[in-house]
This record gives structure tokens, sequence and C-alpha cells, in this order.
């Protein structure tokens, strides 16, 4: 909401000016009035304001000599005059006072909507500039780093850019880390970029799920291995009240490689869920368990198992897990820790298929499949862990046929995104509990009715980044967001970059 500010020495203008517009539709809001210059300046002092209605004759200070003085304060304040008199003399200094517009009385209302409307667009304009501004550089890192690591850019764009942002290439090898929060604290990030800031070799960015990712240039790999967990353990310590989940991917060489030890580091987060009492992982240290080199995982043809995922083979999928698992038993020298490891290693591999899929995280359910082959005392056990695991990933894909309320609802967002939607309203257009509609579209959909909502607005509002050349702020409101601040901030979180950005790859 933008904020106005009316002065008027008539209060039947003033009253009549609360009641002639819908302000709150216009996405605008009246904080305060007054009835001469000196008083409205007075109160401009103390009051942020983003839009001025402004009479011309006042007493005291009139509404010209009030502009030149509000404007030293507010100098992006946007002034909309409403006179009795059609003097040129006024139109004149008006418009070098930069107003919006001079309005006669008794006021056109039509016309005073337009202006405000007009006003409201500049308005947004402007914000979605400081914005852009503001995030510029930070937005180009994430950006820029994102594509690099996995494997996005080309190497002459990505050098360019790299110099741009002051990124330290100048080493043989890199190591990768991921930091993840389990909640979301603006002063845990802020702690960790400064300590970044103090090291010329670590960067620093989010990735698209939100992780924040260290990058570590080294040349000695050994002692920047080290010196990186020192660092890493310093902030755990630091930031104790907060559970920090840090792991570390392998170390490649500089710069063909390095998305190698992103994917490493990434993929080391899953193994929270084995080893939940642990803070830091290293994915190098993944390859040894208990004092013996763990089992080799090429053993499993993963590709194939990923096909069966996708095409919901529930059949071939437990016959692919019984033939691995007496292929497995048969070669010699596997234990039944080995066994133990790769049934892990399963688990997994189908949590980040069904992520991948689905884009959502089930994280209940793979916790519970993790403490079932913990507590397995024979390979029959194990095997039947890992067919409930298959079953249940496969059976999360089906189950996305809908109940016909819940494809009510999903038809009645997919038509209506960008008017303003709510479960209290919709339950109320369904003969439905808001309360209960939720839950249940949250067990149908595994994301809550606001994710999905902001989720499929951020996807129009790609689809018409792509396809028109319509200006951000317009494509906010298109897809139902009124403040553009807020439509930038879900656009980042769900795409990894500002629209802004987003338009500027295509």
């Amino acid at each position: 909401m933008f904020r106005v500010f009316i002065v008027d020495d008539e209060p039947f203008i003033v009253e009549g000016l609360y009641d002639i517009i819908d302000w709150a539709e216009a996405g605008l809001e009246i904080v305060g009035n007054a009835s001469n210059g000196q008083k409205a300046l007075d109160a401009l002092q103390e009051t942020s304001v983003d839009i001025l209605l402004t009479d011309i004759s006042m007493p005291v200070m009139n509404g010209l000599d009030l502009i030149r003085h509000a404007r030293v304060r507010h100098p992006d304040l946007k002034v909309i005059v409403l006179s009795g008199f059609d003097e040129f003399t006024y139109l004149k200094e008006g418009m070098m006072l930069g107003i919006e517009n001079y309005l006669l009385k008794p006021i056109n209302i039509k016309e005073l909507k337009a202006t405000l409307l007009n006003t409201v667009e500049k308005l947004n304009s402007f914000k979605e500039t400081r914005l852009v501004q503001a995030y510029n550089k930070q937005i180009l890192k994430d950006n820029t780093l994102q594509r690099w690591l996995t494997h996005q850019i080309a190497p002459t764009e990505f050098y360019e850019r790299a110099d741009l942002l002051g990124i330290n290439l100048d080493c043989s090898y890199m190591a990768v880390a991921v930091i993840r929060l389990e909640s979301d604290a603006a002063e845990v990030v802020d702690t960790l970029s400064q300590r970044v800031e103090a090291y010329d070799w670590l960067t620093s960015f989010y990735d698209m799920d939100g992780d924040i990712v260290l990058l570590a240039t080294m040349n000695d790999v050994d002692r920047g291995r080290i010196e990186l967990k020192d660092i890493l353990r310093h902030m755990q310590v630091e930031l104790h009240e907060h559970v920090l989940r840090i792991t570390i991917g392998s170390v490649e060489q500089l710069l063909d490689h390095t998305g190698e030890s992103y994917a490493s580091a990434k993929k080391a987060q899953e193994y929270f869920w084995v080893y939940p009492e642990l803070y830091m992982i290293d994915a190098s240290e993944l390859e040894f368990h208990e004092g013996h080199p763990k089992v080799d995982f090429s053993l499993i043809d993963w590709s194939s198992y990923a096909k069966l995922i996708v095409g919901k083979d529930q059949e071939n999928l437990r016959l692919q897990i019984q033939n691995d698992f007496k292929r497995i038993q048969a070669l010699p020298g596997i234990t039944p820790q080995d066994f133990q490891d790769i049934a892990f290693e399963m688990v997994i591999h189908f949590k980040m298929e069904l992520k991948a899929i689905r884009h959502t995280e089930d994280q209940d359910v793979y916790n519970q499949a993790f403490q079932q082959i913990r507590s397995s005392v024979t390979l029959d056990d194990l095997e039947k862990a890992i067919m409930e695991v298959a079953e249940m990933t496969v059976g999360l894909l089906i189950s996305d046929v809908r109940s016909p309320i819940v494809q009510q609802v999903l038809k009645y967002i997919h038509e209506s995104y960008a008017d303003e939607l709510s479960l209290k309203m919709l339950g109320a257009h369904y003969h439905i509990h808001p309360v209960y509609l939720g839950q249940l579209f949250h067990k149908e959909i595994n994301e809550s009715f606001t994710e999905y909502i902001n989720r499929y607005r951020i996807e129009k509002a790609k689809e018409l980044l792509k396809t028109t050349h319509l200006k951000v702020h317009v494509i906010a409101k298109d897809v139902g967001y009124w403040e553009v601040g807020y439509f930038y901030k879900q656009f980042k979180k769900y795409v990894g970059i500002s629209p802004t950005d987003y338009r500027g790859l295509l």
C-alpha cells in the first residue's frame, strides 16, 4: 500500500475525498490530513508519505510553498494539486515543481482516479528500479555461480562475470560447501556473510534451493581443506543457537570440474537422514564407514530405477530390487554393513528422484524409512524396507489423482489465480470448512494452499516474462501480486533469481 496525505482548508473536500475513492482497491491508504500547508508540513516531518493531494490557496502556507518544503524531506514525493483557480501561473509553477496533475474543483472523480492509478504505476516502477539496484549484484552473483556449477553458462561469459563480481579464481583447486539452515534466520545469514568476506579465497551465494553455498579456492589441497573445515566449525560454534547442516564436497580442479564438488556437497546433505547425530559431513569421508571401504554403488544401475519410478512401474521396480539384492548377495566379500549402506543409498536416490519430479520434500515419510533400515537385523528386513519405500515412492506419484473437491479448487485457482484467493473464500464457495479444506489440499497436493498458489503464480509470471514485453510491476498484478516487493521475494524464492534477471536470460 502506498501512503496518501490530504491537505485542504475546506473540511467537506477532505471528507469527500475519503468517501469518493476506494483507496484500498487502488493500492492506497490515507495516513492523515491537514487544513493548511504549515500543519501539513509539520505532520510530514513525522509521517512517511508517497502521494500528497493538496489545495493551492490556503491560509498560513499555500500549496506551492508546501510542495517546495515537503520535497526537502521527501524528494521522491508524488504531488497531485486540487485547485479552485484555473490560473496559468499556478499551473506553470506547479508543473515546474513536478506535479502529477492539476485538477480543478469541483473534482472530476474519473480524472482523479485515473491520475491516482497512473501515480501508483509510477511508484511501482520506481520501487521496482530501487529493488533491482539494491539486489542487482547479489542476484547476478547467485545466478552466475548457480549456472556455472550446473554447467549452464559458457566459459567466456562466466570469466567476464566472475571478473566483474570480483570472484577469486587464481588457484588450482576448489571445494564447495553447502550450508542448510533448519530455520529462516536473517541474523545467521548476515553473520555467515560477514565471516566469508574476511577471506579473499571464500565466496558465498544462494542456490535455487535456498541453501548457502560456499566456494573455497586453494592451491594446497590438504591445507585448504583443513582451513575450510576450521572456519566452518567456528561458524557452527558461533551460531550454536541455530541448527546448521554443513556438507563439504570433493576437491576438484578449477575450472572445469568444480560442478562435481557442488553436486557431491548437495547429495551429501541427504546423508543427514542416515546420520542425524552429525552436523557436518565431508563427502570424501562417506567413502568409509566404521573403518572399512564402502561398497561400490556403481553396482546399482540407478538410471533403470529412475525410469521405473517416472513410469510408476511398481511391478518391475520390485523385480529390479529383488534381482539386485540376489546379485549383490552372491558377490564375494559383501558384508551386512555393505547391504545396509546400499539400502541407505537406495532410499536417498528414491527421495531425490521424487523431489525432482514433484519439486517438494516428503521428509517424514523417508525419515521413517531410514529408521526402519537402521533397525533391520536381517537381509530380508532390509529388502522388505526397500520394497516398502519403492512402493511408497510410486504410490505418492500415483496419488496425484485428486479428489473431486481438490480438483475443483485447483481448477478455480488455475482460472482465477490473479484474483484474491483464500481458504476461507473457497471454503464458503464449495460449502466446506476452510480448515478441513486446507488439510485435504495439503494431503493431496503435498504442499500448503499458500505455497501452491505462490508457485503457480510465479510459473504464470515466468510465461509472461518469456512471451510479452510487459513491465515487471504490471506482470506482478496480472498474476495476483499487488505488492511488487512481495512479488520479487516470491519469484526469487521459487526461481532463484529476480524477474528482471530471469527475463535477461531469455
